[in-house]
């Protein structure tokens, strides 16, 4: 078996494994895509239902979410780090909105930007958003690059909700 089966073999009975535990817990796993263009890509945002729900939001950007699908999709506020996070930041908290949260309930966020500079202009932008409620556990990473040109920036986020 070569090295990729054999990768492959393993990666599929990881992933049984995982779901078998997670369904012996008595928790549900849900993938939504609210964007046309991200079906069959990546799920943009999954839900963990069971004491409580855990809801992953994918890498968020400036990509014109209204624009067509795929790597040319244009980005809006060229140039300009901190108005893509303001925008990020708004596709986020209408994300967590449609699953019953905001920013209130992220409990963690990982921040991509292509460049260390645009640091200032992060951390403004991201206590704005989160305005006095506490900002949850932060990873900043600089990157070469992010998945369409033009992107300066993306957030992950990951909050949790009770029941």
């Amino acid at each position: 078996m070569s090295p990729i089966a054999r990768f492959s073999a393993v990666l599929i009975v990881a992933t049984v494994v995982a779901q078998t535990a997670v369904l012996a817990q008595g928790l549900e796993v849900r993938r939504y895509n609210p964007s046309e263009w991200t079906k069959g890509r990546f799920s943009e945002v999954v839900t963990v239902n069971g004491p409580g729900k855990t809801i992953y939001l994918a890498g968020i950007g400036a990509e014109d979410e209204n624009g067509p699908g795929g790597c040319k999709r244009p980005i809006l506020h060229p140039g300009n780090p901190y108005e893509q996070c303001r925008y990020a930041y708004d596709k986020i908290k209408r994300l967590l909105a449609a699953h019953g949260a905001s920013l209130a309930d992220a409990v963690k966020q990982v921040v991509y930007v292509t460049d260390v500079r645009f640091q200032a202009d992060v951390a403004k932008c991201r206590r704005e958003a989160y305005g006095d409620g506490p900002i949850p556990a932060n990873t900043f990473l600089v990157i070469s690059a992010l998945a369409i040109p033009g992107m300066l920036l993306e957030i992950d986020v990951t909050a949790v909700v009770g029941k």
